[in-house]
């Protein structure tokens, strides 16, 4: 299995199954990607307020790639396996006017640099903030023709903003195109569940990942499985298995989650719905991945993997 590196420019901010592939690449391969950070490298560590609400906006989340994965195609999974995500020792989170999850409330723009020591950030002190690097975007390219924003995510994955995406943990996508045009980017070293301001800790990282196709494999919406004996903040470290919703309603994203957890319980391990759902009611998270990127919401529906026999999903 070959090892590739893949710089970030030229990146790209949008979404388009147009573009040409930057790299292409077997099943099983490694991949290092540098990532600049969601401005587009356009923030840096002495930047101020005033200079930041001059920034670009056009050009946020800059993705690094698209990788063409050999032998992918509609209908296939392309599993993501996050070998590690590195950030660089300084990031930065906003407040911007009419964003975030309380917008209202804080309407006057913010802005401050963190800096990262290594596995956390002293930067609001007393709080000694952990660090778990993670890429804010993966996702491939969509079924649809044209240019799309990558603000929302969707069932090609894209900006969803799950921060359980981090080192050890395996993302599983819908291919809709051949090659699947894969991309990454939006790297934050923290994130609470819900991004609430309309930021994490946005950074640049150095990430590698590892990809695999499985072939004619049905898969609706993207999936993650987090590895057991993890040391993360907060949580057990047991592992988990985590189905991902995205879409305007937060409710009907949540219903959807959940209908999906069932399903996937019922069939690898042989569960009656009725008994999947009673499983569900008392061992399941429900909880809010993102709730800034207006008009969607992304919702996380996850079960530990102490609680049932070790399986494969492919």
């Amino acid at each position: 299995m070959a090892e590739h590196s893949l710089s970030a420019e030229p990146t790209h901010s949008r979404w388009n199954r147009a573009l040409s592939p930057r790299l292409r690449i077997a099943s099983g391969d490694t991949v290092h990607l540098e990532c600049v950070d969601s401005s587009g490298a356009q923030v840096h560590p002495a930047m101020t307020l005033p200079e930041y609400l001059k920034i670009d906006r056009n050009k946020i989340h800059a993705l690094t790639g698209p990788i063409f994965i050999d032998g992918a195609g509609p209908g296939d999974v392309l599993e993501i396996d996050v070998l590690e995500v590195a950030h660089k020792g300084w990031g930065w989170t906003s407040v911007v006017s009419g964003l975030g999850f309380l917008k209202e409330r804080f309407a006057q723009p913010a802005f401050l640099i963190w800096k990262l020591e290594g596995a956390v950030s002293k930067s609001i002190p007393p709080a000694v903030v952990p660090l778990r690097p993670f890429c804010g975007v993966m996702g491939v390219a969509t079924a649809e023709d044209g240019e799309f924003r990558t603000r929302p995510p969707g069932n090609f994955g894209g900006n969803m903003d799950v921060r359980e995406l981090c080192d050890g943990a395996k993302l599983y996508l819908p291919v809709f195109n051949r090659g699947a045009l894969f991309s990454a980017g939006d790297a934050h070293a923290a994130q609470g569940d819900g991004e609430v301001s309309i930021n994490g800790i946005e950074c640049p990282a150095d990430v590698t990942l590892r990809f695999e196709v499985h072939k004619r494999q049905a898969l609706s919406a993207p999936m993650i499985e987090t590895p057991a004996g993890r040391k993360e903040p907060p949580g057990p470290g047991q592992g988990e298995w985590i189905v991902v919703e995205s879409g305007p309603d937060a409710t009907a994203a949540a219903r959807a989650a959940t209908s999906r957890m069932i399903d996937f319980l019922a069939a690898r391990w042989g569960f009656s719905d009725v008994h999947a759902y009673l499983l569900c009611s008392v061992a399941m998270n429900l909880r809010f991945s993102q709730v800034v990127n207006e008009p969607i919401f992304t919702v996380s529906a996850a079960i530990s993997k102490q609680i049932l026999p070790d399986r494969k999903l492919f």
